[in-house]
């Protein structure tokens, strides 16, 4: 586990060298006091990024544009760490992102829409969902806790904090899951066990 955690750490660096190296192409430098600058310092460990290289980190499916949802996954308004939000309150949150950067409120905003708010000093409000949790639970761990409570020496007995104990639970529970469905798929259908109403006729 501890090899797996280090080697998800050498491939963030690399993301974090491909962000720097983007924004070397553009003038369109990112603001320094706004939501997506909190985010990409407590999210990716990312300080020097522009407009375009951010737009592109957060464009999960490479489209060129961004969708509710994927405003929603970049602020980690799904995340569990939200869920006492209301839907109406999550909802709202989106809209005023929207309402910003989709002036002809055609429903994405594209990369164009982006960068001429930015340029014209429009910025990611800070809609109160934190800083934007959207990694996997393996993420979440490694650049929230690992990093700041553990080091490259670090042992499997050394892993004792509370949060540790969490994630290896978490972990647990997937093994086992995961171990069941196994069973489960393995397993004979015996065709007697089926109730009358279940089955085809034929």
């Amino acid at each position: 586990m501890v090899h797996k955690l280090l080697g998800f750490a050498a491939g963030l660096l690399a993301l974090s060298s491909a962000a720097n190296a983007h924004g070397s192409h553009s003038d369109d430098k990112a603001p320094s006091d706004d939501w997506a600058t909190r985010h990409m310092m407590e999210e990716h460990h990312i300080e020097g990024f522009d407009a375009p290289s951010f737009f592109i980190v957060h464009d999960y499916d490479s489209s060129g544009f961004w969708t509710h949802d994927e405003v929603r996954k970049t602020y980690g308004i799904d995340d569990e760490s939200n869920s006492d939000k209301s839907e109406a309150r999550k909802q709202d949150a989106v809209k005023a992102v929207f309402d910003i950067f989709d002036p002809g409120n055609t429903g994405f905003i594209t990369k164009e829409d982006w960068l001429h708010g930015i340029a014209a000093g429009k910025r990611l409000p800070d809609v109160g969902f934190g800083p934007g949790h959207h990694g996997d639970m393996e993420y979440e761990y490694e650049i929230h806790h690992f990093e700041k409570f553990h080091g490259d020496d670090t042992t499997e007995e050394d892993l004792v904090h509370p949060q540790d104990i969490e994630h290896f639970r978490r972990h647990d529970e997937e093994e086992d899951a995961a171990l069941r469905l196994e069973k489960l798929e393995a397993m004979q259908i015996v065709l007697n066990n089926i109730p009358q109403k279940f089955r085809r006729n034929f």
